[in-house]
This record gives C-alpha cells, structure tokens and sequence, in this order.
C-alpha cells in the first residue's frame, strides 16, 4: 500500500466509525466511545501516512507530538496537528481499552464507566480530529507539484 492509499484508507476508516459513532449516541450505546475513539485514531494515522510515518499504533498522539518537532513541517501544519493533539490524547490508548474492557483494577464494566455525556464529549472530540485530518490532508495536497495532463 502507498502512502496516498494508506491516507484515504484510514480517513474512510475515521469517516465509517464516526458515523456508527453518531448511530450509537442515539442509541446511547457504550460503543459510542469505542467507535469514537476508532474514528479519531484513524484520523491521527492519516495524518501519519501523509508524512511517511507508519500508522501501526493505538496512540497516534505520540508520533503527532512527534512530527510537531520534525524539521520541514510547516507552521501551518504544525498549528493544526497542535490543536488535533488533545483530542487524539483524550481518545487515546487507555480509552481504548476502557470502552473494550472496563476497569480491571476495579473491576468497572465499560457501561459503567460511559454516560451520555462522556459519550457525548468523545463523539465531539472524533468529529474535530476527523476534521482536522481532512483540513491537513487537503493543504498537504493542494502543496504536491502537479504533473502536467497528457
């Protein structure tokens, strides 16, 4: 896979979990969080694609913060991988893993810990990091040298 399809993979995987996020908030389901949470990893993982940095994680937060220190990424895009950072960090690994299985150490079940209003603030977070990658995905884009039509 090239990175130009890794992108547009992860960004239709972001786009497909949001929208059974949305589906399940309706529903008030636990799994509003967890596809929530998909959403805003694959999102993080398109932007990762896009610089050539393999997407193979849960917790796109770090390369993020990474690539925020690379030499050669613009400050515009700096400026929006900034502001994508804290969502990506919200819905990162351990939330992962808390909508799949609880809390262990208390033994909390994922539809304990999950209301409405943290399914809410998570779907908002997915939303905004969808958006995000989408806006760097079509300024890296709009920047690539065009080859001329034959």
């Amino acid at each position: 896979m090239n990175s130009r399809d890794e992108v547009e993979f992860r960004l239709a995987l972001a786009a497909g979990f949001l929208q059974e996020a949305e589906q399940d908030v309706g529903l008030q389901r636990r799994s509003c969080v967890d596809n929530a949470q998909l959403a805003a990893e694959n999102a993080g993982k398109a932007v990762l694609a896009l610089f050539g940095i393999p997407p193979k994680t849960h917790e796109p937060a770090k390369e993020m913060a990474t690539l925020l220190r690379t030499a050669g990424v613009t400050a515009d895009v700096q400026g929006m991988v900034g502001r994508m950072l804290p969502d990506l960090l919200a819905l990162g690994h351990a939330e992962h893993f808390m909508t799949d299985y609880g809390d262990e150490t208390t033994y909390t079940l994922p539809w304990e810990i999950f209301t409405g209003e943290s399914a809410g603030a998570a779907l908002e977070k997915a939303r905004r990091a969808l958006s995000s990658a989408r806006e760097i995905v079509a300024m890296a884009r709009s920047r690539e040298p065009r080859t001329p039509a034959r």
